[in-house]
């Protein structure tokens, strides 16, 4: 029988850890000038390696007003809502397969905090003078840190390791293990892709920090396929012995 966690303890569970992520998130000091510093570092090795492709993204994002709107809207949005429907449909449908994959998602978002505490990273959009342009201010248009609001209620230098990417390919990953449509599969291998190039574009993350969030969802979905994998194995006549002995010795103590 499939392994069904209780939904009231799944739903607490991820509405604590979650509420932990967005208040570390907030209560991380924001070191401005250290933030920069590392922002400079990222660019000179992304120079030293070959071509900045996050600034021609940019660029070729504001040649395209309607599509750089849709872009910010998408940033602000698939995040999370995407990430929150995939984990509620395995839950639903796949249970065999949620707890592993609902494990290395608080896994990695767990790791990437301790990034974001030792390495803030000022996003590209801060960068002005390397070129990049914030399309969200450019077009005026609706994103996630559309207003002074929305900006002053999270840490806009927490971007090494990207989670955007991270989670993005957590999705995928859960999709193309679940589904056997093969257009779902697609769908859900190109949905990292397109995630990726919408926060080069947006300016919103360096190629850098985009590999650092994709190694540490591997990392994470590594680690949780392994722990899955030894509460899953087949019992063996030895484990059977253990269990029956344990019960009796345990149904003695109990008439005693």
């Amino acid at each position: 029988m499939a392994w069904s966690p209780r939904l009231w303890r799944e739903i607490a569970l991820i509405a604590v850890f979650y509420g932990a992520y967005t208040l570390v998130r907030l209560l991380i000091p924001h070191n401005d000038a250290a933030a920069y510093t590392h922002a400079g570092q990222v660019m000179r090795l992304e120079h030293a390696l070959g071509p900045n492709i996050e600034l021609k993204l940019n660029h070729a994002l504001l040649h395209a007003p309607l599509l750089a709107k849709a872009a910010n809207i998408y940033y602000a949005t698939a995040h999370f809502a995407v990430t929150l429907m995939v984990l509620v449909w395995l839950y639903r449908a796949r249970p065999e397969l949620y707890r592993w994959l609902r494990t290395s998602l608080l896994l990695a978002t767990g790791v990437a905090l301790i990034g974001f505490w030792v390495y803030p990273l000022a996003p590209p959009r801060f960068l002005g003078g390397s070129g990049f342009v914030d399309p969200v201010t450019a077009f005026h248009s609706f994103g996630l840190y559309s207003s002074p609001q929305a900006g002053s209620l999270t840490n806009q230098f927490a971007a090494m390791p990207s989670m955007h990417a991270g989670w993005a390919l957590w999705c995928a990953v859960a999709l193309i293990v679940s589904v056997r449509r093969p257009l779902i599969k697609a769908l859900a291998f190109l949905y990292p892709i397109v995630t990726i190039t919408v926060i080069f574009s947006t300016a919103n993350h360096y190629l850098l920090d985009a590999v650092a969030g994709v190694l540490v969802m591997t990392f994470a979905l590594f680690v949780g396929l392994i722990i899955h994998l030894r509460e899953n194995r087949p019992r063996t006549a030895k484990d059977h012995e253990v269990t029956n002995k344990t019960t009796i010795v345990e149904s003695m103590s109990r008439s005693i």
